[in-house]
């Protein structure tokens, strides 16, 4: 189940549900670092956001710090981690063995609890066969997840390939899918996709940077930039 059908169980807003997992991960730093508890202060600065927002966000889980005390730190990320769907282990499937996927195979942070990279898949002849993170790059045919097991699709394949393969993945049951190609995905309703195009966020933070700056500041950039 991924985290928006997660939400919609609970009844958690998706605004909030993108947050869980900075908290999460502020905590576990937090646990490892020997704190048993963490006021909500302290977590929304080191998380980025608002003290206010911070606490609507965990009232939506039916956690409530104790005043002067703060949030135990175990118990928060316990039910941080029910609500992400991350109390058991998701198998990830990355499929694209090209400069992205190699990087998206060898990147650390995926295997952080929970998850577990599991098919390296490209149907390349020549790249079928060769260990990239020290694991052995499949054909796409050896996706064959178990009835029950959860599995996470990551398309890393140019735009034009990436609907076939969101095909390939649905025919193999997955029915979540992380989507790196700029490329719109035709799914079932059944099926959630999230979209990481790198081109688009870059056009976002340009907007609100000229917009941040006005006309006056956009025109001494230019300027600058003659």
């Amino acid at each position: 189940m991924s985290t928006e059908q997660a939400a919609a169980r609970r009844d958690i807003p998706d605004a909030t549900v993108n947050r869980l997992p900075v908290y999460l991960r502020v905590l576990r730093k937090v646990a490892t670092d020997g704190h048993t508890t963490i006021s909500s202060e302290t977590l929304a600065e080191q998380s980025g956001v608002s003290s206010a927002k911070l606490r609507k966000d965990l009232s939506a889980l039916g956690s409530y710090g104790v005043r002067g005390v703060g949030y135990d730190v175990a118990t928060l990320a316990g039910h941080i981690t029910g609500a992400l769907g991350l109390e058991r282990q998701w198998a990830v499937a990355i499929v694209g063995m090209g400069n992205l996927g190699r990087a998206l195979a060898t990147y650390g942070g995926i295997g952080v609890k929970g998850f577990e990279i599991k098919w390296l898949i490209d149907d390349d002849p020549r790249v079928v066969g060769s260990v990239v993170g020290g694991q052995k790059v499949v054909h796409f045919d050896a996706l064959v997840p178990h009835v029950d097991e959860g599995v996470i699709g990551v398309i890393a394949t140019p735009a034009p390939s990436a609907q076939q393969v969101a095909d390939r993945l649905i025919a193999a049951g997955v029915r979540s899918i992380l989507n790196f190609a700029p490329a719109v995905l035709t799914v079932p309703s059944d099926v959630q996709v999230r979209g990481v195009d790198m081109a688009t966020e870059l056009q976002i933070l340009a907007f609100r940077e000229q917009n941040a700056r006005g006309p006056q500041g956009d025109r001494e950039m230019k300027e600058l930039m003659a």
